[in-house]
This record gives structure tokens, sequence and C-alpha cells, in this order.
């Protein structure tokens, strides 16, 4: 792998796997509230946070699988990679303050289509917030 195409299709291998952390601030929330245009006051309004079954505001949902795309675009299978499929399970809010670590792990290859798949997760504090699964497809060192 290098910093301008990641790993080719015949480099991967059922196992592989790669992380990303990073804490999530008041500002990651605003900031892609103001992407996303995703202003649901749960996630940036306190007091009317308060009154929902989270008893505070929480982090989007999408800004956890940002984290995914991350690891897949930059770490594994990195820089050049399209991305074709993703399925996810939220499993537990992410708060202010809160160490995301989102982690892929390669489950398959499909050699005729170039695809590789993964098993994705986010996980706060070794709880698992989010699951799920991303296909993608991944240059060959024969194209």
């Amino acid at each position: 792998m290098n910093s301008m195409n990641g790993y080719y299709y015949e480099e991967l291998a059922v196992g592989m796997s790669a992380e990303f952390s990073k804490t999530v601030s008041e500002a990651d929330i605003y900031g892609f509230a103001g992407i996303s245009g995703d202003f649901n006051p749960v996630h940036v309004n306190e007091e009317y946070a308060q009154t929902t079954m989270f008893k505070g505001r929480i982090a989007h949902g999408m800004l956890s699988a940002a984290f995914v795309s991350t690891v897949l675009g930059t770490k594994l299978p990195g820089p050049g990679c399209i991305y074709v499929s993703q399925s996810l399970k939220f499993k537990a809010p992410v708060r202010i303050g809160d160490t995301v670590t989102a982690r892929v792990e390669v489950t398959a290859l499909v050699p005729e289509k170039k695809f590789v798949t993964l098993k994705t997760s986010c996980l706060v504090g070794g709880k698992l917030v989010m699951d799920g699964e991303a296909t993608l497809m991944v240059a060959s060192k024969e194209a």
C-alpha cells in the first residue's frame, strides 16, 4: 500500500483489519449538521434532548458511519477504493466526549468483480455502537 493507491485487490486477504479512532466534539456535531443539513434537535438542542429517551444530546449515527468511511478510504483497502454498498445497524448512542473506534475486517473476496466485503463496526469504550457490512471495488494490479 502507498499513499496514492491503497491495497491492490491481489494484496487483500480475509482477516486483514484496520481501525481509526476519534473523540467526538461539539464542533464535530455542529459541523456534521451543517454539512448534512440534519439539525434534528436531539443532536443540537440540549434542552430538547433532555426530554428524549437519551436524556441528552447524541451524535448523528451517520457521523460514526463516516468514521468507517475514513478507515476504508485511507487504510483498508485505502485510497482508490470505491464504495459499492454499506449496511448499518445502530446499537447505542454516541455522545460528546466519546471516543469512537471504527474498525473494518475483510470477510470475503469476489475475484471476478474485484470486490471485497468487510465487517464494519464502531465501538465506544469496548461497547458496540454500530455494526454493518461494506462492499468495495478495489483496483487490480492487472489493470
